[in-house]
């Protein structure tokens, strides 16, 4: 037998409610979420978008990335090894450290580019020796603080560059790791200081004498000054020498001049142009890939 007729009536009326309760909700649901205002979308999708982007890599980890990978696609047991200074170059020296250590690699030595690295190298127990003593340097590692497109660098902000220079320019290979915000698409310069190792003995003087140099005095937004430690005094080199940091507002346009001008200045000690010495750069991408960059200007390609 069927259900009561009165049963019936009340299931149908139980069904027509859920069905107009449903599209009440579904009607407040609508009006509430399209009448917020547009800044209220743009929080969410910006809270969506800084989500998405926190899973990018940070600029220690892109470094500690390039470092370790110089260290194990370019380094070979029984190498003279370049170490470079800098942050990015920490990295390539703790590896070093690791792969000796657990016996990856043996027969290594190291040059050290500076105090700072000599003592990171000897805690982590990589053999040392000098130019004096071996000049027949394998590979060298170091970072950079700019890169244009034909591999000529900015170094030396860390205060390093003379004698990454001396070894640089003794080694077979010269890998340069970077992050990609070290890239130059435009030329070098502007970024930051470029800095120029001079003398104690006159060091304004030399520095107005750099000022006036045909390659730079031209150069938009030219200003110099001598480099400064936090407390005011001036900074001194490993060398025992000045930092003259060059800032502009437009690329250097002849760096191969400004090089050989610089160099021709008596109380110039060195300067952070390295130019033709690179063979391949290491870069650090955000989404964890690692560029190549190599001298015949191929644009840059992920590396596995």
């Amino acid at each position: 037998m069927g259900d009561p007729p009165n049963h019936c009536l009340f299931t149908h009326k139980l069904l027509l409610l859920r069905t107009v309760s449903t599209v009440l909700l579904l009607h407040v649901f609508a009006v509430s979420l399209f009448s917020r205002p547009p800044a209220a979308f743009a929080r969410s999708f910006s809270s969506i978008r800084a989500h998405k982007m926190s899973a990018a890599m940070s600029q220690d980890e892109l470094k500690k990335l390039v470092g370790y990978k110089a260290v194990d696609d370019y380094v070979k047991s029984g190498m003279l090894v370049g170490l470079g200074t800098g942050s990015t170059v920490y990295f390539a020296v703790e590896r070093l450290g690791q792969k000796l250590k657990s016996g990856e690699l043996s027969n290594i030595a190291g040059i050290p580019t500076s105090e700072r690295t000599r003592e990171q190298a000897e805690k982590l127990g990589i053999p040392l020796v000098t130019l004096d003593e071996r000049s027949d340097i394998d590979v060298a590692i170091d970072g950079a603080d700019e890169v244009d497109g034909y591999l000529n660098l900015v170094k030396g902000r860390g205060g390093a560059l003379l004698r990454e220079k001396l070894v640089e320019e003794c080694a077979k290979q010269f890998v340069c790791i970077v992050d990609q915000s070290k890239i130059q698409k435009q030329g070098l310069g502007t970024d930051g200081a470029m800095p120029v190792e001079v003398n104690k003995f006159c060091a304004k003087f030399v520095m107005e004498k750099i000022k006036q140099l045909p390659s730079i005095k031209h150069v938009s937004g030219l200003r110099a000054q001598l480099r400064t430690n936090q407390d005011g005094s001036l900074y001194v080199t490993d060398n025992g020498n000045y930092i003259v940091e060059l800032f502009f507002s437009a690329p250097i346009p002849d760096v191969r001049q400004a090089a050989r001008e610089l160099n021709s200045v008596t109380g110039v000690v060195d300067h952070g142009l390295f130019l033709g010495m690179c063979n391949v750069c290491l870069v650090g991408n955000a989404d964890g890939t690692v560029g190549v960059m190599t001298p015949d200007h191929r644009p840059l390609m992920a590396s596995q």
